[in-house]
């Protein structure tokens, strides 16, 4: 079916529904917050806190509860701290786990979903290792800004959710320091990774396995529809992982750690660090400085999460039989391009004509794309506010395929948005990052923050509606 990205929150009352207690002390371990020196309010989502019935909140509530963290009413107290293993860079790493933050409520949102309100730079847990617990005030805008431009980009994300700054100051090996801290809260649909599976695996708990698998499917999937709830969990979640991988290729997004400890069970995308968005088509272009041999590199992307989605497919012989996993695995390459073909029209604005001329269309795309002759925002945007798909003004000949055949396509949407009649594309590359936070940085100025966020927003209204 043709790609439809999320639509505007709606607005909801507050309704406590913890679940994760459910699975019992295993998946978990209670936790406090770390006390800080001080608590200011530097972002709150003004869209997302009325979808969970949080929006009339003042501030000192706010902070009460997402800078000290006194409990939700009828929510989680304690907050737990969850367990799981992952493969980092494809290293086994058995000794990892929820280090500096925790799931710290349970709520339904405007479509009746399951949500969760999880923590980072929340204080050290029985997981933080040698770790401090803390977040940097960067790292929390960026965060900030990563989410922001990936839901405006139909990119199935987390949303950051609240950014308290913490008076404390944090040394780091990879920044000045000593640099700001924060406390970040981010709204998800589940925070169930493929790494609790393979945590669960390794320590051979079949009855919690089965308990974990049902979880999944009656939270995020609503309910089991076969006698195989394990395998139908790994169709619906390896399904998910295709879309989410190809809104990350059609967005230009790179990562950066794509760990099976970061990959979710409902394919949402979450937890940014070296995040990046690569400025041209280029597929060894690479976030994180520490990914030296480029494993997570943008066109490397696909084969990374299909890569994850075999480890989980292993957590979950420990109660499936092999052959209908194998199956599905290599269903994944098929379903990838059908979701990639499916986002790259949503962002061009044409209605799917089916797989075949999709693709021909898609693949016409990529070849102009790759010779790096115009960056990928200005290509969307160009072709975007182009009302009749002709653009008189483009005789590139590194299009040319591309241009015969759009010609004849029909729009999805009309480029009436002011957003069009902008001179440029709102974008997000590494300068304009390091821009935003310099100005927090040197000034404590947050309004080039603030209009970017409100920029994004236009952007994602325009490519939802026109």
């Amino acid at each position: 079916m043709p790609y439809k990205p999320q639509a505007e929150p709606g607005r909801t009352d507050y309704q406590a529904d913890v679940q994760i207690t459910r699975l019992g002390e295993k998946i978990g371990d209670p936790v406090a917050a770390a006390e800080f020196p001080d608590h200011i309010l530097r972002f709150r989502n003004d869209r997302w806190d009325k979808s969970v019935g949080l929006d009339r909140l003042d501030e000192q509530q706010w902070i009460a509860h997402f800078g000290k963290f006194q409990p939700l009413p009828d929510n989680l107290d304690p907050p737990l701290a969850l367990r799981y293993h992952g493969h980092q860079f494809r290293h086994y790493n058995p000794d990892i786990g929820d280090g500096r933050g925790f799931l710290f409520a349970q709520l339904r949102d405007h479509e009746a979903r399951l949500m969760d309100l999880g923590t980072k730079g929340s204080g050290t847990t029985p997981w933080s290792r040698t770790g401090d617990g803390r977040l940097t005030l960067k790292g929390a805008v960026r965060e900030i800004l990563a989410t922001e431009m990936l839901e405006a980009l139909g990119v199935n994300t987390s949303k950051t959710f609240s950014v308290v700054e913490t008076g404390e100051k944090l040394m780091r090996g990879d920044e000045p320091s000593p640099t700001r801290s924060a406390v970040m809260t981010r709204l998800s649909h589940s925070h169930i990774r493929i790494g609790a599976f393979q945590r669960i695996a390794y320590e051979q708990n079949e009855p919690l396995m089965r308990q974990l698998v049902d979880y999944c499917l009656e939270n995020y999937y609503g309910g089991s529809r076969t006698a195989d709830p394990a395998t139908e969990l790994f169709a619906r979640t390896t399904g998910e992982v295709a879309r989410l991988t190809a809104a990350y290729m059609t967005a230009g997004f790179v990562h950066g750690v794509l760990n099976t400890d970061n990959i979710n069970i409902t394919g949402e995308s979450f937890d940014y660090g070296p995040w990046r968005f690569t400025p041209f088509w280029e597929p060894g272009f690479t976030a994180a400085y520490f990914d030296h041999e480029g494993l997570y590199c943008f066109g490397r992307q696909p084969e990374a999460l299909h890569w994850n989605l075999a480890q989980f497919a292993s957590a979950l012989r420990l109660i499936a039989d092999s052959d209908p996993l194998v199956a599905t695995l290599e269903s994944f390459p098929k379903a990838y391009g059908t979701a990639f073909t499916e986002h790259f029209c949503w962002r061009l604005g044409v209605m799917s004509e089916g797989f075949e001329p999709d693709r021909d269309l898609v693949v016409a795309a990529e070849k102009g794309l790759a010779q790096k002759t115009v960056q990928i925002d200005r290509f969307f945007f160009d072709w975007g506010k182009c009302e009749n798909l002709v653009r008189p003004d483009d005789d590139s000949p590194e299009f040319s395929e591309f241009r015969a055949l759009i010609a004849d396509r029909t729009r999805i949407r009309q480029p009436v948005s002011d957003y069009w009649r902008n001179a440029a594309p709102c974008s997000m590359h590494i300068e304009e990052v390091e821009s935003i936070w310099d100005a927090i940085a040197s000034d404590d100025n947050w309004s080039p923050l603030s209009k970017k966020v409100n920029d994004i927003r236009e952007m994602g209204a325009a490519l939802r509606t026109g």
